[in-house]
């Protein structure tokens, strides 16, 4: 594609899907101020359809001033197996039954434990859950553990402190369970054929630095 205006207008329909992104919040403010059009804004406040919609005004634009050829000859060499695979395990993973299979869950291990049991959930959804994704993939373990907390943290009345600091050990946990595994974590997943990391790999790199970082230490 040789148009000179192409790379801009690329470059700025990107800019805006990033802004769209962080503006999600507003069209959902939006769906409740104006019921007429609020299956509109709430469709353009969720979050996972911001890139496909921005993607697909992409195609547009390119369709529009490059032709019909080479805008169907850039998407066929696209791979979009990775994103419509992280969107899949999304999708799955926030429906009603994983999430109340991943309750259940919880709250039996809660259970059978002598400590308070808000305390314990506490603690499982910010352990268990987010180094499940070791097996469930990354994201799926993300939107899991965000939506329990949401129920139980988020939507209470609790300081501002405790919900940025539940959101901190969160992503540091996920981003742990996502590393336990060649598969689990979308950055690892498309290096590790590359690099041939294997499962033995990620298990001795990944999990005995994170998980026991005291074995890899040398001693003085």
């Amino acid at each position: 594609m040789n148009h000179p205006f192409l790379p801009w207008i690329a470059a700025a329909i990107f800019a805006l899907a990033v802004l769209h992104t962080f503006s999600t919040k507003y069209f959902e403010h939006l769906a409740h101020k104006q019921p007429r059009h609020a299956g509109v804004w709430h469709l353009l406040g969720e979050v996972e359809v911001v890139f496909g919609l921005w993607a697909m005004v992409l195609a547009i634009a390119l369709l529009t001033l490059a032709g019909k050829a080479p805008t169907l000859e850039y998407l066929e060499s696209r791979n979009f197996t990775e994103p419509l695979f992280v969107f899949a395990i999304m999708v799955v993973a926030g429906t009603r039954s994983i999430l109340q299979v991943c309750g259940l869950i919880v709250q039996q291990i809660a259970r059978i434990t002598p400590w308070p049991k808000a305390m314990v959930n506490y603690f499982l959804l910010l352990s268990v859950v987010p180094l499940l994704g070791s097996l469930i993939t990354e994201p799926a373990a993300m939107t899991l553990a965000a939506l329990m907390l949401r129920d139980s943290v988020f939507s209470a009345r609790v300081s501002e402190k405790l919900k940025y600091a539940t959101l901190g050990v969160l992503f540091v946990n996920i981003s742990i369970g996502g590393t336990l595994t060649p598969f689990a974590a979308p950055p690892v997943l498309m290096v590790a054929a590359t690099w041939q990391w294997d499962l033995a790999f990620m298990l001795q790199t990944s999990a005995g630095k994170r998980l026991w970082p005291c074995s890899s230490m040398q001693p003085w």
